[in-house]
């Protein structure tokens, strides 16, 4: 899990289909990295499976080519990176799975008085069903807040302030530039909720049931009812 806020920038070269390697100047980032930890690259979550003196080798997955724009990281390029979230650490942005949903383009980035504003095609459907206005997205896994969008999510529009386009690579964007994109975690959940809702087959019927009376559900959540459920 991971917050959308970038630590650092480093440079990926991609050295197979199954590996690429990182590598970057923060050291207190390198200093708490272990072979096994989860790290988002550009928004993809890769692991950790050797450790370098200046970055790290992950492997990556043919789904994880097949969906992100890691299959066109030829030669190496500038990446986003950000540890994965540790438990009690501040929430700052969004939460972000870094399973990357689709692929999307920029369209125009133009420089206002305080912002950077990037608009962006999304001809996938597997991403542009989760933006809507105000919503959260993460591109490049930046987390990023949806100013404008049309009804289909096809196309959005962000505001970028100048601390977040100066510290990560949206400034290397050009117009055309691919990005990874991943929507908010809780539209899918809430799709799926929506999808279900009067098609629940019988076994299902019988599992809530089981579920319900189990758990009854109450109209007041009390502390001693937390307690009870190990909350407290």
């Amino acid at each position: 899990m991971f917050t959308g806020l970038v630590t650092t920038i480093g440079t990926l070269q991609l050295l197979s289909e199954q590996q690429v390697r990182v590598s970057c100047g923060a050291a207190d980032l390198l200093a708490d990295m272990a072979i096994g930890d989860s790290v988002a690259v550009d928004g993809v979550c890769l692991t950790v499976t050797e450790l370098l003196p200046d970055g790290f080798v992950a492997a990556i997955s043919p789904e994880t080519i097949s969906r992100t724009i890691l299959r066109w990281s030829g030669g190496s390029r500038s990446v986003n990176l950000e540890p994965s979230l540790r438990v009690g650490s501040k929430l700052g942005g969004h939460f972000v799975t870094g399973h990357i949903d689709g692929v999307g383009y920029l369209e125009a980035s133009v420089q206002t008085a305080n912002a950077w504003e990037m608009s962006f095609q999304v001809p996938d459907s597997r991403v542009s069903r989760y933006i809507v206005p105000k919503g959260s997205i993460a591109v490049n896994g930046v987390s990023l807040t949806v100013a404008e969008c049309n009804a289909t999510g096809s196309w959005f529009k962000v505001a970028v302030i100048p601390h977040t386009y100066a510290e990560t690579n949206l400034h290397d964007l050009q117009p055309g530039s691919p990005v990874n994109l991943e929507g908010d975690v809780l539209g899918k959940y809430v799709e799926k909720f929506l999808r279900l809702n009067g098609s629940v087959e019988q076994t299902d019927t019988e599992a809530v049931d089981e579920f319900e009376t189990t758990y009854p559900m109450s109209d007041s959540i009390t502390p001693s009812f937390l307690a009870e459920h190990g909350y407290l």
